[in-house]
């Protein structure tokens, strides 16, 4: 039986993978916001029904089954989210967290009557894609992160990092969100990055413009 709390598990690690990060006990632990007697205890399980494996080198991995499950949750995370912003006229920067408190409760029936009135796009309203992306993949697309933009060159915010509501308002009060164009003005010595939103020169420090992804406009 899949539970609520296997579905968070898998979706986690799914995630961090997507996001670079090393998948260790501790990574969950800090994800998911339990401790680390729990996130022991839910890999036994998770191991005995052969959603994960745990290598030598301590690092959790899916296997295809786990995969499977988790890539089901990120879609009905996603469907949810769309659901939420485009029908109920959430903001944008709301509907995560409402989304990861509802994923669980959509069945079959319902994630189809939801694909058939939303009809098929690729991202999310944070710009993040149904089909997990490393870093290296984005950069293969063409994509990388504030931090690392060239000074003088316009690009537009291909996706922010949704799982930081606060972060989230911030970045809706600087007028920075997908699919708005920008100029990266220069990165400064303190590792802050100086940009241009329309009119506006905003200034951010480097924990915000990592959390950026843009496309050369």
């Amino acid at each position: 039986m899949i539970t609520i709390s296997k579905e968070d598990y898998l979706k986690a690690i799914a995630e961090a993978e997507a996001e670079g990060r090393a998948v260790i006990p501790a990574t969950l632990a800090h994800w998911l916001s339990v401790t680390r007697p729990a996130v022991t205890f839910a890999l036994k399980r998770l191991t005995k029904d052969g959603l994960v494996a745990t290598k030598s080198d301590g690092h959790v991995r899916l296997t295809p089954q786990g995969r499977e499950i988790a890539e089901r949750t990120i879609v009905r995370h996603h469907l949810i989210e769309r659901m939420l912003s485009e029908i109920f006229g959430m903001k944008w920067y709301e509907v995560h967290d409402e989304a990861e408190r509802l994923e669980h409760a959509v069945s079959p029936a319902f994630e189809k009557k939801l694909l058939e009135k939303l009809g098929h796009k690729p991202t999310c309203p944070h710009g993040n894609g149904l089909a997990l992306r490393s870093p290296a993949d984005r950069r293969k697309r063409g994509m990388r992160l504030l931090t690392e933009a060239d000074p003088g060159c316009k690009y537009t915010v291909a996706s922010v990092y949704e799982r930081d509501r606060k972060l989230l308002e911030f970045f809706a009060q600087e007028g920075i969100f997908p699919g708005v164009p920008l100029t990266a003005e220069s990165l400064n010595y303190d590792g802050t990055v100086s940009l241009s939103v329309g009119k506006r020169s905003i200034r951010l420090g480097a924990a915000a413009a990592e959390k950026i992804w843009v496309s050369k406009a």
